[in-house]
């Protein structure tokens, strides 16, 4: 991969110079590529990769925990249906419904009818996969997702339908996702980015990695102290409580880096 660093909003008081990475691919290689070394699409013709806190499930072997099955067990009467996208049945009325629960999750304008009209035109959307309500066929819950077998299952964006009878919905299409791509040989899930609290309802995986900057952890207590303790002025690897986490001194820590030049 070729890497371009674009200047973020620099703090020349504290001498914190930050970079956006971006990773281009080069002859022979494929965006599995890109997201084993920790980057997520920026572009949906995966064209265009960012380096991010990107939050994966290692598959072979996987097994669920208590928790997981209790999810798996409310789908009780659901179905699970992976559709190739340009085998996918649309009908009238789905994106208008998709396009309203995500102006409801996640403010208006931000998924947009052209935005999403633009995924699901482009590569980054290889597959959808759906909750059907077996007994009415009603759609529930459908995911978009990008896979590359063997390597790469992307869960990409998932929009719901209001069916209070039908609770954690979320967790069950996420969890669904899991288990189908374990079952089917595929060897992580990524399932986005973990910057925030609520997003760290994406580590109740056994064995849940995330990227760190230099390469994957999985050390849930250091993910919690990136999502919780904020930066004031400060690189991550100049705080004494984050290189505390890591049980190695910086020099070793660079020698295991995932990067070279």
């Amino acid at each position: 991969m070729r890497l371009l660093f674009s200047e973020a909003v620099p703090d020349p008081v504290n001498y914190v110079y930050p970079y956006a990475v971006w990773a281009f691919l080069e002859a022979g290689e494929t965006p599995a590529t890109a997201f084993q070394a920790g980057f997520l699409p920026s572009s949906p013709q995966l064209d265009r990769f960012y380096l991010v806190r990107n939050v994966r499930v290692p598959l072979p072997g996987w097994q669920p925990t208590s928790e997981n099955r209790r999810v798996l067990r409310k789908l009780s009467g659901i179905d699970l249906e992976l559709v190739p996208r340009l085998q996918w049945p649309e009908k009238t009325g789905d994106r208008e419904r998709w396009q309203a629960w995500a102006d409801n999750s996640f403010g208006p304008g931000v998924m947009s009818r052209e935005r999403l009209d633009r995924l699901m035109a482009a590569p980054v959307v290889s597959h959808l996969l759906r909750l059907t309500e077996r007994e009415s066929g009603r759609e529930l819950a459908v995911a978009l997702m990008y896979l590359e077998p063997p390597a790469v299952a992307y869960y990409y964006y998932a929009f719901y339908h209001s069916a209070p009878e039908w609770r954690h919905l979320g967790m069950g299409l996420m969890t669904s996702a899991v288990e189908l791509m374990s079952r089917t040989g595929y060897q992580h899930l990524y399932v986005g980015t973990c910057y925030t609290e609520t997003a760290l309802y994406k580590t109740q995986f056994d064995a849940v990695e995330f990227f760190n900057g230099m390469l994957w952890s999985a050390n849930l207590p250091e993910l919690k102290h990136l999502v919780r303790v904020p930066l004031q002025g400060r690189h991550r690897l100049e705080t004494p409580e984050f290189l505390g986490l890591q049980g190695m001194p910086l020099a070793e820590l660079a020698e295991r880096s995932a990067f070279r030049r």
